[in-house]
């Protein structure tokens, strides 16, 4: 292994504008590359020490997928049950649709949302946090806003599109946080400390609405995508977490790239972390990257940084190495979130990558595939 490559490609990225960058690379259990560049706070020239926390954001859905498929494996659900089963609010759906004469009507839903769509981002939910049903949440709420009531008042939207018709990036994981609430009895956060983070021993991954959350936390900033500049944005500045209750499962989690690298890992390897503590099997790791999207909705999934993979439940998946340019192996899967961090495992290499930086406005199409094709040049 010579990651010569990889070191100057994260060294290029300050310059470029990120303003810190953190890389880990483990093959098994086994740290074989980190590097740091750039700075924590580029305004007081605080260097990049490894330690610092970050915003996950969209990085907390493969959490949230993998903490619900805990519990499809003791039987609680199917991934074609109805999700009104276990939330009753979803039991009636409407949609939108336009008619010929291009008149928008609401009409019922011919089939209801499945567990399975919440997954796979089939379900038909948009990524509007401002629509009116969340504020009367926060507003009867006096501003906490718990997940379940934003979930249940979520149900009173009209879908974009019939259930399992298309796919289209929405809040259904933020919806499967509120389900596996439902499920186990316990707060989502309460779930995810005791059936993710304590085996993998995460110790400083929680939501970015506890107390200590915001400890150690590295400078946030965001990118003018017309001019290039990069400013400094409030560290408080997380749109996805709608009030003092509200638990993310689509982008609230804050982490640490030690962390979030044990949980890499332990995917990469059976779902085993390295103390011995088993989240998840292979089978349902294997299940979690199968590509689960047709013809007609790999159409949708269309973002240029993922040409040649397919979407399972709540991860990309690598399905054709030729459109995709890619080096790695067919079934490499993980995701990425709003401010750049990027996670991605190779359970046939037992490998894993943990990439961290804190840039709203990432410049994602152009660091990620680039970090994965470097990877396995270097391995």
């Amino acid at each position: 292994m010579n990651f010569q490559f990889l070191t100057a490609f994260l060294d290029e990225l300050p310059v470029m504008g990120i303003p810190g960058t953190d890389c880990v690379v483990l093959e098994g259990y086994r740290t074989v590359y980190r590097h740091f560049s750039g700075y924590s706070d580029r305004e007081a020239k605080t260097p990049m020490q490894g330690d610092e926390r970050f915003y996950l954001y969209s990085c907390s859905k493969v959490i949230t997928c993998v903490a619900a498929l805990t519990l499809y494996e003791k039987g609680k659900f199917l991934l074609t049950d109805p999700l009104s089963e276990y939330i009753p609010e979803f039991k009636d759906m409407t949609v939108r649709k336009v008619r010929a004469n291009g008149e928008e009507v609401v009409v019922p839903c011919q089939r209801e949302i499945t567990i399975g769509d919440l997954f796979s981002m089939t379900a038909g939910f948009d990524y509007d946090l401002t629509v009116p049903e969340i504020q009367k949440v926060v507003d009867e709420t006096d501003g906490r806003a718990p997940t379940l009531d934003v979930a249940r008042a979520l149900a009173a939207r009209p879908l974009l599109y019939e259930p399992g018709t298309h796919w289209r990036y929405g809040l259904e994981h933020d919806v499967l946080g509120a389900f596996i609430e439902v499920l186990s009895g316990q707060r989502f956060g309460q779930y995810l400390r005791e059936h993710v983070f304590d085996p993998l021993e995460m110790k400083r991954s929680s939501f970015s609405n506890s107390s200590l959350a915001r400890e150690g936390m590295m400078a946030q900033y965001r990118r003018d995508e017309l001019t290039g500049t990069v400013a400094r944005i409030p560290i408080e500045e997380n749109e996805f977490v709608f009030g003092t209750e509200y638990e993310s499962g689509g982008a609230g989690l804050v982490s640490c790239v030690d962390d979030y690298a044990r949980f890499a890992a332990a995917l990469a390897n059976g779902g085993i972390g390295e103390n011995g503590e088993r989240i998840l099997g292979q089978n349902t790791i294997d299940l979690m990257r199968t590509n689960r999207l047709d013809a007609g909705q790999m159409r949708d999934f269309d973002w240029i940084q993922f040409k040649g993979y397919g979407y399972g439940l709540g991860v990309r998946t690598l399905v054709d190495k030729a459109a995709a340019g890619s080096p790695g192996s067919l079934g490499e899967f993980g995701w990425a979130g709003a401010a750049g961090a990027y996670v991605l495992i190779d359970p046939e290499r037992h490998l894993s990558m943990f990439y961290a930086q804190h840039m709203r406005k990432s410049l994602e199409p152009y660091v990620h595939p680039r970090l994965r094709n470097i990877l396995y040049a270097c391995m």
